[in-house]
């Protein structure tokens, strides 16, 4: 259950603790007070949709935290997130707002993102918005009801399984029929394509090695005479003598110097040793001039073949990698065209096998949908009934449809609220306050399929009124009795119903306007009961009455213990 709301510079809401209790609590207030601000609040912390237009004006972010209490051992979407309840099977969820619309959530301190904490959320509480009784009037949703109801989740896999596979199917037979003109044109395109780059002979890595052999290429003169004149400066040529010849003269000059010993023979040997350095630097330049392979005609063949990898990339992709990959799907690509009549065979005869497990599975999926409607049914009628509508027939109607995601059936809600009259669609012939009954009693019937604790109705009263009222303030006390059960309502019997009466005032200090919720006594709940009653006049009669009304209210609820 929802224990503690926590509530920060929220729209008119600077601050709010709200300490809700086991069984009914109900919320009212004056028109435009803050009430929704507080459902606002509680779909907010539960990964809702939150604007920042809702932060206070004046403030940087605004902040809601909830703590729920009793919950279950295991808690899927929870452990999923890597967080758990406390000890004490207590759970704190934050949600932080800011300006700049960014969201900061936790889960027990653990962070979240806004989807997780939807997930979470959605296993916490469940919140019937003052407009979701409209939902009601889409047929689509009827059958999402009523799988709800029923369970029926692992038919519903089974059938989406098979449906899936006969998509697929259809896919692939629809990729493979085209008319023969088209067929012949993507087939000759193809042909060019796969023939323009096996001709190309393509090889990972090639445009590198000819990016720098043409650099290489284009400086070939001016590295040619760098070898030439290094050589001749070394080796000499037939007009002087060079490095070597020289060092090797020094060193004939030096040769008495030998028998001397010390110095002067190391002398001679570091000339001598010198001489044969040189002449090996000679010799290595030598056979670099005459290695150095260059020719005017290589220079043009290099720059050819990079035009043509530069066109073929415009083409066909950004690398050879990328060419050779769109080579491979043009050739798979050709090969299934070309063998697609055998293709398109094989599959027509999977595609008779996969629309008979289609069928087969849609009609398990029926048989189960039905079983949940008949108990779906009498469930209704009997909810109904208890809230004032004892003449109403609720019937639930199965058509047969072409196989979609969601089933081979159309499924309706049909009704009829008044003896004698035919049962038709809900959107055709039910009520606001009918509608917000019918929707009421939805709600109570699927909470009992559901292992949420607490359910928020935010204004479920609308267009209701008198003994209706009282019937549904009397079936919102039952579900109390099993869920925490939170109402945002504006008829005395609904707050006098209720277990605990929360009020919420607006005022204005210094120019800002406020909200505060407060929790009522008994002489203030009476109070607020004669206001919501009489308005702004307020007589004794009117209180009188209120009070009548909560010991009315008090007595109902002790027959329910």
């Amino acid at each position: 259950m929802l224990e503690l709301l926590h509530i920060e510079n929220l729209a008119v809401i600077e601050t709010a603790d709200i300490q809700f209790y086991p069984g009914f609590n109900a919320l009212t207030g004056e028109t435009g007070a803050g009430k929704s601000i507080v459902v606002d609040a509680m779909q907010a912390v539960l990964g809702g949709r939150a604007s920042r237009d809702l932060i206070r004006t004046g403030a940087g972010a605004a902040f809601v935290s909830a703590v729920f209490s009793g919950l279950p051992g295991t808690f899927p979407a929870l452990s999923a997130c890597g967080a758990e309840a406390d000890e004490e099977g207590k759970l704190l969820l934050q949600r932080e707002i800011t300006a700049d619309g960014r969201n900061v959530c936790r889960a027990n301190g653990r962070p979240l993102t806004v989807s997780q904490l939807r997930a979470v959320g959605a296993e916490l509480l469940n919140i019937h918005g003052q407009h979701e009784g409209a939902q009601l009037l889409d047929e689509e949703r009827h059958g999402e009801y009523l799988d709800r109801y029923g369970r029926t989740e692992e038919p519903l896999a089974a059938y989406r399984k098979e449906y899936e596979a006969l998509l697929a199917i259809r896919r692939r037979m629809g990729e493979l029929q085209m008319d023969e003109a088209e067929k012949a044109r993507r087939m000759d395109s193809l042909r060019f394509q796969i023939d323009e780059l096996e001709r190309a002979d393509l090889r990972p890595g090639e445009e590198e090695e000819l990016r720098a052999r043409r650099d290489f290429l284009r400086s070939g003169e001016k590295y040619l005479s760098a070898l030439e004149g290094a050589a001749y400066a070394l080796g000499g040529g037939d007009d002087s003598d060079g490095a070597v010849r020289q060092l090797q003269s020094a060193a004939e000059a030096l040769t008495p110097l030998r028998s001397l010993g010390g110095e002067f023979a190391q002398l001679f040997e570091r000339v001598q040793e010198a001489a044969a350095e040189v002449y090996d630097l000679s010799e290595t330049l030598r056979d670099k001039r005459e290695e150095f392979d260059f020719s005017p005609g290589e220079l043009d063949a290099v720059e050819s073949r990079c035009d043509q990898l530069y066109r073929l990339k415009k083409k066909y992709g950004a690398t050879a990698e990328d060419m050779l990959d769109y080579l491979d799907r043009c050739r798979r690509e050709l090969d299934t065209i070309e063998t697609s009549e055998e293709e398109l065979a094989r599959l027509e005869r999977k595609l008779s096998a996969a629309e008979e497990k289609v069928r087969a599975a849609g009609e398990a999926l029926t048989a189960a949908r039905k079983v949940a409607a008949g108990e779906l049914e009498q469930r209704i009628q009997t909810e109904l009934r208890e809230l004032d509508m004892k003449k109403v027939r609720f019937e639930i109607r199965f058509e047969p449809k072409e196989p979609a995601m969601d089933g081979c059936d159309a499924i309706r809600f049909l009704m009829s609220a008044n003896a004698g009259e035919d049962l038709k669609p809900i959107a055709k012939i039910a009520s606001g306050g009918e509608l917000a009954r019918i929707m009421l009693a939805l709600k109570n019937v699927l909470s009992e399929q559901e292992d949420i604790g607490t359910l928020v109705f935010d204004e479920v009263d609308t267009g209701v009124s008198g003994r209706a009222a009282q019937k549904v303030a009397e079936k919102l006390a039952q579900v109390s009795r099993r869920k925490q059960v939170l109402c945002v309502t504006h008829l005395p019997q609904l707050a006098a119903m209720a277990d605990v009466h929360f009020c919420v005032e607006k005022g204005e200090v210094k120019g800002r306007t406020f909200t505060e919720v407060r929790c009522l006594n008994r002489s203030q709940r009476q109070a607020e009961l004669a206001r919501i009653t009489g308005g702004s006049q307020v007589t004794d009669a009117l209180l009188a009455s209120a009070g009548e009304l909560l010991d009315a209210a008090e007595t109902y609820r002790k027959g329910l213990q």
